[in-house]
């Protein structure tokens, strides 16, 4: 399944894509929210899908293009939790121009974007030039977890995950301080995600992904997920040795080489332009940088 949250007459929807249209379902009987259908379980999902294979009630349709899609996940039981360094040109990219460690890293490297990053697609993403000129793109895979889980065995991930999402790691890199990276990843709209959720059983392996961002229509990322030096079940087993991941809780698995802070000549986001990071068989999500309304 293709999952969406959209703009509703009376607030946000959950949704489903089948080919050019938005099905609504809770028209079908189902839940209304994103969270609540992955709190539901293997269950509900199965009663979803079986839902949507079957006819669809009139009223219960609408057109997919002129939809408002808003982030499948508006809010997540702990924003999301982002993962730093995972890709072995991303370290070397990093070390020339971040001061990074050169070296690949042993463990995953963990931090957390708070719930007030999350934008969804055609976003308006702020870039105060007061506060920051390097404000940079991260295109990347976002695992989302479907069960309450701890002391998951890596060979076990699948058993915990829903499905995959695309996300923007939007970075002030001038924002670093003391070596912490909350508060250059955390700023406000920081997180955007979508354009929809794409169900566990659809991709038959995450790892195998085309992955990229374009600027104003220039490819300035193209890479593969299969470069992850941790993929998703080592993420999940290291998150959970000492963290209990909760259904609805996104993992954003890292990015390629090809940020902007280590191009050459360096590169950053400013206003009025259009951010598209993309995922292979989930979709595009598109970001317009906007300056602040005063």
């Amino acid at each position: 399944m293709k999952l969406v949250t959209y703009a509703g007459a009376a607030g946000p929807r959950l949704g489903a894509i089948l080919g050019e249209s938005v099905v609504d379902l809770a028209a079908l009987g189902l839940p209304d929210s994103m969270l609540a259908l992955i709190e539901g379980g293997p269950a509900l999902w199965a009663r979803a899908k079986a839902a949507l294979s079957g006819p669809i009630p009139d009223g219960a349709r609408r057109p997919l293009a002129g939809t408002a899609l808003l982030a499948p996940l508006p809010r997540t039981p702990k924003g999301v939790i982002g993962i730093g360094l995972n890709y072995a040109k991303h370290v070397d990219e990093s070390a020339r121009t971040m001061q990074t460690d050169a070296t690949l890293p042993t463990h995953p490297v963990i931090f957390i974007k708070p719930n007030t990053c999350i934008v969804g697609p055609d976003a308006e993403v702020v870039c105060d030039e007061a506060q920051t000129r390097q404000m940079d793109w991260e295109a990347e895979l976002a695992v989302v977890i479907g069960a309450r889980c701890k002391h998951v065995r890596e060979e076990d991930w699948r058993e915990v995950v829903f499905g995959y999402t695309v996300v923007n790691d939007i970075s002030a890199r001038d924002l670093r301080h003391g070596g912490q990276w909350t508060f250059a990843k955390g700023q406000d709209g920081y997180a955007p995600m979508g354009p929809c959720i794409v169900t566990a059983d659809e991709i038959a392996d995450p790892h195998s992904l085309a992955i990229g961002t374009r600027v104003n229509g220039v490819e300035k990322q193209n890479g593969n997920t299969a470069q992850m030096i941790f993929k998703t079940g080592a993420l999940i087993a290291h998150l959970t040795s000492g963290i209990t991941l909760e259904p609805g809780d996104v993992i954003a698995t890292g990015t390629p080489d090809g940020v902007g802070i280590s191009r050459t000549p360096p590169e950053f986001m400013k206003p009025g332009d259009v951010c598209e990071v993309w995922v292979e068989g989930i979709g595009t999500l598109r970001t317009f940088i906007v300056a602040p309304r005063r």
